[in-house]
């Protein structure tokens, strides 16, 4: 069986390997969930901002659960690889999960008698809490979403100080520009050969949208990290383009 996984892993890639555990290759998968347990551990204390201790702590089996949830769910037409989709799964189960057990809390017996009145909760400060706790974790969502985004711009040679730069300034060239990259991503075979060659095809672009040659050249970097956008699993970040450029 050693034999056999590691002829698997030195002949396919992980995306290759995932692949066969999406046709049923439960041998595979099992050795992918504890190869990469380290990965996962990481992933998860990166959310809970403390060591994780998988044989004690719940948060890791959410995310051992996650990264087996990614690993049938992945789907290399996005573009993005196999660890970093994982990465953001494990990230929003754990997520969840904190979120869900804060909010439901061990319901106590109604026949549990309270010495003082003091020690039952402000349902004010309660919800306030619940408010904070709220404001916070989709602080966290945005803040993982930008540095994935970040680091998903380095593969097409482009960083953010770049946007800040190029970025259009008016609102109507902002528009355009959005356009035309949903243009690019809803169009299969450009899509896949942006996916491909981390480029725009500025010639068939051309025949495609009404923008001139000059105009596409000057947007090029804002359209491709707009498309990069759309691509992935962002959820905060496509909240600023939605409605914009259709």
């Amino acid at each position: 069986m050693i034999r056999r996984l590691w002829k698997k892993e030195k002949d396919g890639s992980l995306e290759e390997q995932v692949a066969l555990v999406q046709e049923g290759d439960e041998e595979l998968q099992n050795h992918l969930i504890k190869k990469y347990q380290p990965f996962i551990a990481k992933s998860v204390s990166e959310v809970c901002k403390r060591y994780i201790d998988p044989t004690k702590d719940d948060e890791f089996s959410i995310g051992l659960m996650a990264f087996n949830e990614a690993m049938h769910s992945y789907s290399a037409d996005k573009g993005s690889s196999f660890l970093s989709f994982a990465k953001l799964v494990v990230k929003r189960k754990v997520i969840d999960y904190i979120r869900y057990d804060r909010n439901n809390p061990v319901v106590a017996s109604l026949d549990q008698e309270y010495e003082d009145d003091e020690q039952m909760e402000n349902p004010q400060e309660v919800k306030a809490a619940k408010e904070r706790y709220q404001s916070e974790t989709e602080s966290w969502y945005r803040r993982t979403e930008i540095q994935d985004f970040s680091e998903k711009l380095k593969e097409y040679k482009l960083s953010f100080q770049e946007l800040t730069e190029v970025a259009p300034k008016h609102r109507d060239a902002r528009e355009s520009a959005i356009h035309v990259a949903r243009t690019v991503y809803h169009h299969e075979e450009m899509r896949e050969f942006v996916l491909e060659k981390r480029k725009l095809p500025m010639k068939q672009l051309i025949n495609e949208v009404e923008v001139s040659k000059k105009t596409l050249e000057r947007n090029r970097k804002f359209v491709l990290a707009i498309f990069i956008i759309l691509n992935e699993d962002y959820v905060y970040l496509k909240d600023y383009i939605k409605g914009v450029g259709l």
